[in-house]
């Protein structure tokens, strides 16, 4: 091990890298390197470090601008690509190169990876991205329109308390969610950040301020351009992760370009360990792979169909399927029957008593993935809509859609909808979600006030067993794991004023509200 290594930037900032190398390699210039490029510590990771370091690989992580120790200010996303490539450069004038470079990491850790990927050096083999996003704007800051609060709030804790003594670290860690809850409650939300750390932090106003899709702010920091000529990729993401629609598109873009990619997902939160134990042992072979060594070949996918908890492989996503239109019936059933004359469900949406997200992909590990929904079901601002018992097992696996027809009081607002299975004994638990905040000027009402809508919703496989039942929750909210709205249209760090929603849900034969379910054999 080598500690505390300087690298230059182009503009002269240095940051600081451990570097692990296999004691009983005779001869390093042969040595392929697997570089880390994290905020969050250098010591933190060196497990990760150690175990590539064990299995025949040179391991570079070096902590991101302005955390731990390296130079310059900390701006998440803004310097990635210009500290990225100054520092594969570097990589290269080593007296120890090995000529070969592999990339690895989570999250963040990923997102790096994605910010060199738009002109990759030669000596860059193949990178390994987990749970993340090319564009992190779209897929965690402002899913479906709106902003990702809780995730949101709760990095910007973790990152702030980080670099505390051990003891305090851990303090802070206890607690983060009562102090993130009285953050996301505040109003305006331009005033969280100094409830959650005591002072105004400069790109978390900057998040609010440029809340717009297309807002020209993002373009620096949106790496999907990289896609197309990004070295072959291996990802791993989770049916409960935060990133996996977003991820999911960057495997397509990937294979839609002609890139080698192949994607495992499995039944993981986006902190899960056991993501993180696949994502380096797929990562390993996948190096192996593309440094010469002969290894066993797998499908493209690999994906854990959770219910019957097994893994499949199949060639491409989405698996095959028979896409079935599950309709909104009256008394709150769901059925493939066609919808009959019915009157519109109703409830009320309340900003000032926000229907909560209760599990989810969350960030908060602990309100993260699977859990009961008992509580959210029994509240007025939550329509739930079940199935009979399946005669049956049913595996539902790819992407789900809800087409929804909605009647509102309000010109702004939001749709939460949520699959979920029901056990035999009658416990809900949720599967997939999927948020969309209305914006007036992009949805045209029909003659009667009711919005088609189209709401896209995470990904899954999961089978239905014998007598379990199929539900679909509607509501307006789920917070705050996405901000509430308010109602009143007013810049989402701004608002203060709130306005009550009448909502109505339709499902008859000239609104036949449904979820598409993908159906498959796999």
């Amino acid at each position: 091990m080598e500690r505390d290594l300087s690298v230059k930037m182009a503009d002269g900032v240095v940051l600081l890298a451990d570097r692990w190398a296999p004691a009983t390699a005779s001869d390093l210039s042969s040595t392929p390197v697997v570089l880390l490029r994290s905020p969050y510590g250098r010591r933190q990771v060196g497990v990760v470090g150690r175990l590539f370091a064990e299995r025949g690989y040179q391991v570079i992580i070096q902590s991101c601008r302005g955390t731990f120790g390296s130079g310059g200010d900390w701006e998440p996303f803004r310097h990635e690509q210009a500290d990225g490539q100054a520092t594969l450069a570097w990589l290269a004038e080593q007296r120890w190169f090995g000529g070969s470079v592999f990339t690895f990491g989570p999250s963040y850790l990923g997102l790096v990876q994605w910010a060199v990927c738009g002109d990759p050096p030669a000596w860059l083999k193949a990178v390994a991205p987990a749970v993340t996003a090319a564009d992190f704007r779209d897929a965690v800051i402002y899913p479906g329109n709106t902003l990702g609060l809780e995730t949101m709030l709760s990095w910007v804790y973790q990152v702030e308390h980080q670099e505390l003594p051990g003891h305090r670290v851990l303090r802070s860690m206890l607690a983060q969610r009562k102090i993130v809850a009285k953050g996301a409650a505040a109003l305006p939300l331009a005033d969280a950040d100094r409830r959650i750390v005591g002072r105004t932090l400069g790109f978390y106003q900057d998040w609010l301020a440029h809340e717009q899709p297309g807002d020209p702010w993002w373009d620096p920091v949106d790496f999907r351009a990289g896609r197309e000529h990004a070295p072959p990729a291996t990802f791993l993401g989770g049916w409960y992760d935060l990133f996996l629609p977003a991820q999911i598109d960057d495997f397509l873009a990937m294979r839609a370009a002609g890139r080698e990619a192949r994607i495992t997902i499995g039944p993981w939160t986006h902190a899960s360990l056991g993501g993180l134990g696949t994502s380096i042992r797929e990562a390993l072979a996948w190096f192996d792979g593309h440094n010469g060594a002969s290894t066993s070949a797998r499908p493209e996918v690999r994906l854990f169909v959770m219910g019957s908890r097994r893994w499949v492989d199949v060639p491409d996503w989405p698996p095959p399927a028979d896409v079935q239109r599950w309709h909104l019936q009256p008394d709150g059933g769901l059925s493939r029957v066609s919808p009959v004359e019915s009157a519109p469900d109703r409830f009320r949406f309340d900003p000032c008593d926000p229907t909560p997200g209760i599990g989810g992909p969350s960030l908060d590990f602990r309100n993260a993935g699977r859990k009961n929904q008992a509580r959210r079901e029994q509240r007025s601002d939550v329509l739930t809509y079940t199935s009979v018992p399946m005669t049956r097992d049913m595996t539902v696996a790819g992407p789900l859609t809800v087409d929804l027809w909605l009647r509102s009081s309000l010109q702004h607002t939001d749709v939460s909808v949520r699959l979920c299975v029901v056990s035999a004994k009658g416990r809900s638990d949720n599967l997939s979600d999927g948020y969309l905040r209305l914006r007036p000027e992009e949805v045209t009402a029909a003659a009667d006030g009711a919005l088609h809508l189209r709401v896209d919703m995470w990904p899954t496989a999961v089978t239905f067993r014998r007598g379990e039942r199929v539900r679909l929750q509607v509501a307006s909210g789920a917070h705050p794991l996405f901000a509430r709205n308010l109602g009143t249209g007013e810049p989402i760090g701004q608002g203060r004023a709130t306005k009550t929603a009448d909502q109505e849900v339709f499902h008859d034969p000239e609104h036949p509200s449904a979820i598409e379910l993908p159906v498959s054999t796999i």
